[in-house]
């Protein structure tokens, strides 16, 4: 008897009890996010599953903005071998289940809100949507998910899994729980050989472990619309001749970081324009305030979209989904966020590919495969603080050529790491080619 898992599951019923009557009141006062609160406890009444049996059914989930691209590789590379088959495309947060809608467009799919890990809410979900297979995308490990599955029959997968150096020792200190859970799924196809380390020491079995690269290089170089930086020069009113300094994915307290690089920046090159894309859309307006209260001028991304609305601005302010890696095509210099406060760091690669050096903080961990072949290359470099940052770019700036080939080693060190995603798929045919042989 797994006495740690059967501990999580009681404490999540009891912790259920009181957070599903909570949820429902809210809903019912506010009469707002109904289908959102429905669906994490379970309830997916209104999603259209045929009920043939013959359909081979895929769920993918994948927490959020992040991580829906790369895993919709992962499905499209699935759809060459299985056209007919049923996707269910699960993530954790609303942004990402906008980016899931937007480009997993097809008939047979159906995009939703993950289920709390919650016995009552998973059994649910999973017994409306009867999937063949569980697909869980890097470091998403929910016990009493994987337990219900693996109970049902249902095979479970580990696609480009990522365990990093700040989560591994969290998890050990629950490896009794971690190990339980983790010998129930059939195939762990990880990053790195690091991440395939960790997860071993977490308790899955060596023999079920493969690394297959990172599938978020693949979908970058999709995304490369034709046109698409002469649109975004056109969108932002910018010429040939200006600099643009773009910080993507900034967390709070790096904003200030950002401005206090960028005051000291306009002191050697005033014209210089700066774009701040903060992580979470909606602390847009804080944003907005902590720019005017430095006595810039700033507007709203949304501004733009205004009939005759040219930017005049220095600062523009990113409060829409889905458009940084489109933003970043007219960079001149890139700060990736996240990385100088403790959060693992975002994606580098989005600026990367676009042929942009990239600079990111020491708090790297969540990328640290991608922030290493960066800095390898001489496409990336690790600054330690502000002062750093702004020597940095300062020092690029009067050196146009090194910038020039720094944004080429970062594109050619994106493209020289593709098709992963097909690897991280080939896991999954062959755990779906073993359990039919063995029906």
């Amino acid at each position: 008897m797994d006495i740690a898992y059967w501990t999580y599951r009681l404490l999540t019923s009891a912790l259920y009890s009181i957070v599903g009557p909570i949820f429902f009141l809210f809903q019912f006062v506010t009469r707002k996010h109904y289908r959102s609160i429905a669906e994490r406890l379970g309830y997916y009444l209104g999603s259209p599953v045929k009920e043939s049996s013959k359909q081979l059914r895929i769920w993918m989930h994948a927490s959020s903005v992040g991580e829906a691209g790369a895993a919709i590789s992962i499905v499209n590379s699935l759809l060459s071998s299985y056209p007919e088959a049923m996707i269910i495309f699960s993530t954790s947060t609303q942004h990402g289940n906008v980016i899931a809608k937007q480009q997993l467009n097809r008939k047979a799919s159906i995009c939703i809100y993950a289920p709390l890990d919650f016995v009552y809410a998973v059994k649910r979900a999973l017994s409306f949507f009867k999937p063949d297979i569980m697909i869980f995308f890097e470091t998403e490990i929910w016990p009493n998910w994987l337990y219900e599955a693996t109970r049902m029959g249902i095979k479970t997968v580990m696609v480009n899994g990522r365990i990093s150096v700040r989560s591994v020792n969290n998890y050990l200190k629950i490896r009794s729980l971690t190990r339980a859970v983790l010998v129930r799924m059939s195939a762990f196809s990880m990053i790195s050989e690091e991440d395939a380390k960790r997860i071993c020491s977490m308790g899955a079995p060596e023999e079920r472990v493969k690394v297959n690269g990172n599938a978020k290089y693949d979908p970058l170089i999709e995304r490369m619309v034709p046109g698409t930086k002469e649109q975004m020069m056109k969108l932002f009113n910018f010429s040939s001749d200006d600099d643009v300094f773009v910080a993507g994915s900034t967390r709070t307290s790096e904003e200030e970081i950002v401005l206090d690089v960028y005051e000291e920046i306009l002191k050697h090159s005033p014209n210089m324009k700066l774009i701040i894309a903060p992580r979470h859309v909606e602390r847009a307006y804080t944003v907005e305030s902590i720019v005017r209260n430095r006595g810039l001028s700033c507007q709203l991304r949304t501004d733009l979209d205004a009939r005759n609305s040219l930017r005049i601005s220095s600062v523009v302010i990113m409060d829409t989904i889905g458009e940084l890696q489109d933003v970043y095509s007219v960079a001149t210099v890139v700060f990736c966020g996240g990385s100088l406060v403790p959060k693992g760091g975002h994606n580098i690669l989005e600026a990367a590919v676009w042929g942009k050096p990239v600079l990111f903080g020491p708090s790297i961990e969540d990328f640290a495969d991608a922030g290493n072949l960066l800095v390898k290359s001489g496409g990336g470099i690790q600054i330690q603080n502000s002062r750093e940052m702004a020597e940095t770019i300062i020092a690029l700036l009067k050196d146009p050529e090194k910038i020039k080939g720094m944004g080429m080693s970062a594109r050619q060190a994106v493209l020289s790491n593709m098709g992963a995603a097909g690897k991280h798929a080939d896991v999954i045919r062959d755990v779906l080619k073993s359990n039919q042989m063995a029906s």
